[in-house]
């Protein structure tokens, strides 16, 4: 016989959550990207500053 779930759970008023989590580790990821190949393009210490700040500052 089967039993009735009474259990009330919230995951569908949830995604909002997941949303902006995701939605900030993918920022984080672009801005640290950028920052990794600018660096990597042998530019100096003030560029990779204004690149990680204008990424920053566009992806918020």
């Amino acid at each position: 016989m089967q039993s009735r779930h009474l259990e009330r759970h919230s995951t569908g008023r949830i995604g909002w959550l997941r949303a902006s989590v995701m939605g900030a580790n993918d920022g984080i990821v672009s801005t640290a990207s950028l920052v990794l190949g600018v660096a990597a393009a042998q530019a100096g210490r003030s560029n990779v500053l204004v690149a990680g700040v204008a990424a920053s500052a566009w992806s918020a």
